[in-house]
This record gives C-alpha cells, structure tokens and sequence, in this order.
C-alpha cells in the first residue's frame, strides 16, 4: 500500500515559529512531527511508498527528507499553488494506482497501531469506500464531528460547527478505496477539500477505526505545548483484530 502525507499548509495559526520552519517539521520533544509520520509509516511492512506534498518552505522539506534514513522510500510532490487536501490526491492519482491507500494530514500528531487501522479497511463493511480514523476531542466546535450508526458507518458529518452533536471527531486519516479517485475526477477541477466534499458525498460508505491511544492537532502554542507534555506518557499502542 501506498501512502500519501499532506504536509503544504502554511501553519499559520503557529507563527512566528513557522516563519522559519514549516509546520511538518516543528520539534514535539526533538523530533520533527514529519518523522513521527515517517517512522510509524515505513516500519509497517504494509506500507512500501510515501509520498508528501510540499508547498509553503518547500526547500525545507525537501533537505530534511534528503537526509532522512527512509529518503529512498520517499518521493515528493511540490505544489506552486496549493489544491487542497482532494486536489493533492486527484494530482496524484497515478502515484497512487493499484488498490487502496492512505492519506494523512502530517500536521497531526498521532499514535495508533497502524496495522490495526489496515485490518479495519480490509474487514470493513461491504457498502463502505473509505476507513476513516476517529478521536475524541477537547474541542469539538473545531473538529469534524461525525455521526455513526450501528455497523460504523458514518451518518452525519459537522464539519467546524458550534455545539455539534458529540466529541467523536474525523483525526483526518484515511484509507481510500480506488472509487474515491473516481469520485475526485468527476469533480472535474484541480483544488479540491476532502472534509468538505468528499466526505459528505460518501457518507454511509465510511467506516471508522478509533484511535484511543493518542491524536491531536498540532495548530496553535497551546497544542504543541500540550503534545510535548503528552507524548512522554503515551502507552503503546495495542493490536485489534477485526
């Protein structure tokens, strides 16, 4: 399986420290976030490819991977002009040919069992397309907030809404099915969001895996602050069966 990693934003809502480091590579602990992604990733034996889009600090991007022990397992995909999280996998549909994959946001700090998240899309429902990775959140008017019903299969989906209905969020990790390049190449444009239009058109063909180990947003100071306090305690991630 491949794996593609969103890793363009501007981080914006983390300057000044992003005024000089893209948001991928800020330090949680010493580590750039980016390898946090890079080490669970390429240690799966299920995962034989990354990709990671750059956009804002690019040449950054690129002199860390260069030096990275996985750079022969890496390939990069640099964005003149940002096409949203759905436009970044449209452009890239023939990397990603062959069958499933992955899509993460790498602004994201996350902890899971990863092998446990594969087995999930591969025992999901017949009806579902995608495997979506869920946490609880503290900040659920920020979050997507999904709905599921019986099987686990997402209903309902309150994208950054005020009050919404639970803290049961999208953490913004996917498995794709093949259908889901299709549905993109519909569209028919180059800048295209997934939380905004094409999670809404496949819901009842979502599943979900829930992470409840650890997965935070690494957005504001008081977030980064909090996942350097976290990560130290984290346990490890256990193995599920599905």
């Amino acid at each position: 399986m491949r794996a593609l990693l969103l890793a363009a934003g501007l981080g914006t809502r983390l300057r000044p420290l992003t005024d000089r480091i893209p948001k991928c590579l800020v330090p949680i602990r010493g580590k750039p976030l980016l390898d946090y992604w890079l080490d669970a990733l390429l240690t799966c034996s299920e995962i034989d490819r990354i990709m990671i889009n750059t956009g804002y600090l690019a040449e950054e991007v690129r002199r860390h991977v260069e030096s990275s022990r996985w750079c022969d397992r890496i390939d990069l995909a640099h964005e003149p002009r940002l096409l949203g999280t759905g436009g970044t996998v449209h452009a890239n549909r023939a990397w990603l040919t062959g069958g499933p994959f992955l899509v993460a946001h790498a602004d994201n700090l996350s902890r899971f069992d990863l092998a446990s998240f594969i087995a999930r899309h591969r025992n999901r429902p017949a009806a579902a397309a995608i495997t979506m990775m869920t946490f609880d959140t503290d900040t659920p008017q920020s979050c997507g907030i999904v709905e599921e019903d019986g099987n686990g299969l997402v209903i309902a989906f309150h994208e950054k809404k005020a009050n919404p209905p639970g803290r049961r969020a999208n953490g913004a990790v996917y498995i794709f099915e093949p259908v889901v390049s299709a549905f993109l190449a519909d569209l028919k444009k180059p800048v295209i969001d997934l939380s905004t239009e094409v999670i809404p058109a496949f819901l009842g063909r979502i599943c979900t895996f829930h992470n409840d180990v650890y997965h935070r947003d690494i957005g504001t100071p008081e977030s980064l602050t909090r996942a350097e306090h976290d990560y130290s305690t984290l346990s490890v991630p256990r193995a599920r069966s599905f």
